[in-house]
């Protein structure tokens, strides 16, 4: 594989273990190779030093073969990589461990489970503490589970793809961005001294509509992308100039001579968080060791070009940091790294990004990551955390696996997606749609050497209808709201129709319950599981619903900064007549029901790490059988709010009167939740001197923060700093030509919320 995206930082872990011993011409041009990451150059003298030096030594051999093995491995070679391991194992009894675990994953790579089963289980014997020996040798005495949901899907490779290394899609202004080696100019171009193809850049189609090929054959069977470090570019090679579907540059600004992608959108697709080799010049841009790590960058979208291209905080010139995906709500970005601290390879880290601004790694836990490779991550809208992996068991090489989170933590463990998704050869760059049903991957499963490709993917549904019924006449109920939970979180609320039905297409090995509410009638549920399967294609559930006089209360919990749907608060309704307690965790659409007894009053608090709890209470229901209605809204540490409307006369920082009221709105806030501490941040945009907007906007800040104190709240809960124009939100900094409108935008003031509880 060619691709930046796959071992991001394998080219360090060259066999540094040899020992250095009198040598052929041979070997050491193919040594030379092979410590200049040449892995294509090494592999052609490796074979022709096996072959032809007659008076061999026998440490030499062994060394040759070792790093022979290694070459194939790292071009995804598994055959071959198979036959080299295979021969070290048979002659020599010496090996280090690792070479047991490749001659496994070049098995499994290759199909032949049985004896990777066997590999891994000698592997597991001399290195007991990684736990990828005893899960891989459990794991393939039975492979049924890997094709359980197989028959629900449909493969279908992309007209995109070129006879290159085409791989992670990402969706984008309907269409798909994707990162590609192809060279369609028609002109010399580099390539990559590791395997010898051009370099990576990335390309759009601008419509998925349009991959959608009439009569395409489906693939059910099932290799890696992702590209690598880089030492050195060397050699030139004449493009194919083949001629290829509407796939288009996607941009000159971005695009290098060297690899760029993945990369990743924020909602508005406005940001882009992208991959790329370290472009510093000189020795800057290398590691130590000589390596050119790969780091992120963003770059904002300001009338159709991507501009202001600027380096995450958190990269590093020692390691590498690829493959971003922002969460739904763009609050989070996962990332792969190979840190120091990790679990193994590459490990899957998340950092913090509010308003611009971003916190500091966590790595995402032993849940996720093993002592093998994590990489490629996908935040789906549902809250699910798609990834690669070649840690976790799998069909062979890496395979996709899904975690659900919550709170930020995979608390079910993780899922393999299975057939044929995964395949035995490379499934990666996984992406899909809000209910999981169509999306597109990468894969190398059709030839498994430098061969990734883009393929589509189309769950075909397995129909569970629900029904809801008058408990006393057993007809049907219409327009009742049917709440869908999933593992025992809040999902979709539905509507029944005339005939009282709502349907949904399930999942493989989930645990449901379906609560029906209507007004009028006590809520009812049901739970349904498919840990089972069956093999109707269509199958039914019925909740009969019993008359009532309970209110049933429904709403929606967002967060304030934005006003939208918080997932995963715990919310809890404590009836005040009673004390008796009910709870729900909220979905992507942030909502809760709740049925209440008549003439009680009751309460409603929210709940969420790192947010402000809220409490609601409300008073005895004025009439019966009702259904109320209300939405709370939760502030969390690291929010920042605009304060709007605060203006100061030129060159002043007096507050004037009418910015007293926003004000004073702070003020509430600040009563209501007591122990909430913020921080008063004031900018100014980028006319004057640096020096001049600092202490105006440290004064107007200062005047802010006054203004509260004399209205009783403590000064210690509050920070008052000026920021100048180091925070410009639009890229009107110094020498750039905007308006009067764009510069005022950076003229703002903000509350940022540091400690809630």
């Amino acid at each position: 594989m060619n691709r930046i995206v796959r071992f991001l930082l394998l080219a360090g872990l060259a066999l540094s273990s040899l020992t250095v011993q009198a040598q052929s011409a041979r070997l050491r041009a193919a040594n030379k190779q092979f410590d200049n990451l040449s892995y294509v150059s090494a592999v052609r003298a490796y074979e022709e030093f096996l072959r032809t030096d007659k008076k061999k030594d026998a440490a030499d051999t062994r060394d040759a073969l070792i790093k022979l093995g290694y070459s194939y491995r790292k071009l995804q070679d598994t055959r071959n990589a198979e036959r080299i391991y295979g021969e070290l194992v048979k002659t020599y009894t010496d090996l280090d461990s690792e070479i047991y675990l490749y001659y496994a994953q070049a098995l499994a790579a290759n199909g032949k489970y049985r004896d990777s089963q066997k590999m891994y289980s000698q592997y597991g014997e001399k290195q007991a503490k990684d736990l990828r020996g005893r899960r891989f040798t459990v794991s393939y005495m039975d492979m049924s589970r890997f094709y359980q949901d197989s028959s629900s899907y449909r493969i279908q490779n992309l007209p995109i793809n070129s006879r290159q290394a085409d791989f992670s899609p990402m969706y984008y202004k309907g269409g798909l961005v994707f990162v590609s080696s192809r060279d369609e100019s028609g002109v010399i171009k580099r390539v990559f001294n590791w395997n010898q193809t051009p370099f990576l850049d990335l390309y759009f189609h601008p419509d998925t509509n349009q991959l959608r090929v009439p009569g395409a054959g489906l693939v059910n069977s099932a290799v890696l992308g992702g590209g690598t470090e880089t030492r050195e570019e060397s050699g030139e090679a004449a493009s194919e100039n083949k001629a290829l579907s509407k796939a288009e540059i996607f941009s000159r600004t971005l695009n290098t001579k060297y690899h760029e992608g993945p990369m990743t959108f924020t909602k508005d697709q406005n940001v882009i968080v992208f991959t790329r080799n370290n472009a510093s010049k000189g020795k800057s841009g290398k590691s130590s060791d000589g390596v050119k790590k790969l780091k992120l960058y963003s770059a904002v979208n300001k009338n159709g070009k991507w501009v202001d291209i600027q380096e995450l905080p958190f990269n590093n010139n020692e390691y590498s940091v690829g493959h971003p995906a922002f969460s739904p709500d763009d609050t989070k970005l996962y990332f792969v790294s190979d840190m120091p601290g990790g679990f193994g390879g590459t490990d899957i880290y998340v950092v913090e990004y509010t308003n611009g601004q971003w916190g500091n790694p966590v790595n995402m836990g032993k849940e996720i990551n093993t002592e093998g490779n994590e990489m490629f991550p996908f935040a789906a809208e549902n809250g699910s955390l798609y990834f690669s992996s070649d840690g976790h068991e799998g069909l062979g090489g890496l395979d996709v696996f899904m975690a659900e989170l919550k709170d930020g933590i995979a608390y079910k463990g993780v899922q393999n997606v299975g057939a044929p998704i995964n395949s035995e050869k490379d499934d990666f760059g996984f992406i899909t749609d809000k209910n999981g049903a169509s999306g597109y991957f990468s894969s190398n499963r059709k030839k498994g050497i430098s061969d990734d490709d883009i393929y589509s993917f189309r769950r075909t549904c397995k129909q569970l209808n629900i029904l809801v019924y008058d408990a006393k006449s057993g007809m049907p109920l219409e327009s009742a709201d049917v709440r869908i939970l999933r593992n025992g979180v809040n999902q979709d609320l539905r509507k029944t129709n005339k005939a009282g039905r709502t349907d949904l297409c399930l999942d493989s090995n989930t645990e449901y319950e379906f609560r029906a509410i209507k007004e009028g009638f006590a809520m009812n549920s049901v739970r349904f599981s498919t840990l089972t399967q069956s093999p109707k294609p269509v199958l039914n559930v019925s909740i009969y619903l019993e008359r009532s006089e309970n209110t049933v209360v429904k709403g929606v919990i967002k967060t304030e900064v934005n006003q939208k749907p918080a997932t995963g608060v715990k919310v809890t309704l404590r009836n005040e007549k009673d004390k008796s307690e009910q709870t729900v965790t909220t979905g992507p659409d942030g909502g809760y029901e709740f049925d209440v007894k008549p003439n009680a009053p009751y309460t409603i608090i929210a709940q969420k790490d790192r947010y402000a709890t809220k409490k609601a209470q409300y008073t005895k229901t004025k009439r019966k059988a009702q259904v109320l209605t209300d939405s709370l809204g939760l502030y969390g540490v690291g929010d920042v709010f605009q304060l709007k409307n605060i203006y100061y006369d030129l060159n002043k920082f007096f507050i004037r009167a009418d910015a007293a009221q926003e004000l004073d709105h702070v003020l509430e806030i600040l009563k209501e939740y007591p122990q909430m501490q913020i921080e008063l941040r004031s900018h100014t945009d980028s006319r004057a001197t640096d020096t001049y907007n600092i202490r105006l906007s440290e004064s107007r800040a200062r005047a802010a923060m006054d203004y509260l104190v004399a209205r009783g709240i403590s000064a210690s809960r509050l920070i008052a700093r000026g920021y100048g124009e180091s925070e410009i939100i639009n890229g009107c900094i110094d020498g750039v030509n905007c308006t009067e409108g764009e510069h005022q935008q950076n003229r703002r003031t903000e509350f940022k919320i540091v400690a809630v509880q």
